[in-house]
């Protein structure tokens, strides 16, 4: 018969967070598929369940180890996935994992627990009844500009993880490209500093200029009556600059807006702005 691969939530930094039935799993399966084996055995090993079927599962090499896991499952193994904190396969290893698995028709079963997303949205104050979650935005260029312009346009909470070291980056970039939207950050959760910073995007930038220590999720609040509206990268800039001057921004405020929102030179959108103004007149 083919065994389960069972999805196993682990906690996001205090060990008294797993739950039952999560240590049920991982002390009964064949082997415990892990993102890291340190992390695991040490969780394993805080609650005494036997570490030494440990197989490792990095994010870096998942697909080409993936075949491999899905053969001991079609011959029957039960195996247990869990990555260092949270959810498997919830921006950590184990998407490819259970993709390839339910394809080959082996059943996949998931053992709730710990989420730093739904934690930082309970505790952030803002609105919880649509939220929506963004995993960690793309590091810089294109890409980057693409998803932060397309969370300008979602009607819902924001939630993103973010690496301790780009945070100020990631609160400007934001700020720029939503508005200036009240948030939160929620730092080292459910551990003895955890740290919830509450205001504006502006203002937590302010805050966290610095380096943070620790795990780190943001939560920003939606657009309040569509009035946070910002450009669609498909939108010309001509047409952004005629757009902004009808709704009363000066020139040099219009060119500074669109020059952070496009990650281009504010002289040289400043410059087309008053060759458009001239070209009026």
């Amino acid at each position: 018969m083919t065994g389960t691969l069972w999805l196993v939530a682990t906690p996001i930094g205090n060990l008294g967070d797993v739950t039952l039935r999560a240590l049920e799993i991982l002390r009964s399966a064949d082997a415990v598929v892990c993102e890291d084996t340190r992390r695991t055995r040490s969780l394993l090993s805080a609650h005494g369940v036997p570490a030494a079927r440990l197989v490792s599962l990095p994010a870096f090499d998942e697909r080409s180890r993936a075949a491999a896991l899905v053969e001991r499952l079609l011959a029957g193994e039960t195996l247990a996935l869990c990555t260092d904190a949270g959810s498997p396969a919830v921006s950590d290893p184990g998407q490819a994992l259970v993709e390839l698995a339910a394809s080959r028709g082996v059943p996949v079963s998931a053992v709730p627990g710990p989420s730093a997303a739904l934690a930082a949205l309970q505790l952030s104050g803002l609105p919880t009844e649509r939220f929506f979650f963004a995993g960690f935005l793309p590091r810089k260029g294109g890409a980057r500009r693409v998803a932060l312009s397309e969370l300008a346009a979602i009607p819902a909470t924001l939630v993103l993880f973010e690496s301790p070291r780009r945070l100020h980056e990631t609160l400007e970039d934001l700020r720029a490209a939503l508005g200036d939207r009240r948030a939160a950050v929620c730092r080292e959760l459910t551990k003895i500093h955890e740290e919830v910073t509450r205001g504006t995007l502006g203002e937590l930038a302010g805050r966290h200029a610095g380096e943070v220590l620790g795990e780190v999720t943001v939560v920003v609040s939606g657009p309040r009556g569509g009035r946070e509206r910002v450009a669609a990268p498909e939108e010309p800039l001509d047409d952004a600059i005629r757009r902004l001057a009808a709704e009363g921004l000066h020139t040099r405020d219009l060119a500074r807006r669109l020059a952070e929102e496009r990650h281009l030179p504010a002289r040289q959108v400043y410059a087309r702005a008053l060759a458009l103004s001239r070209a009026r007149s």
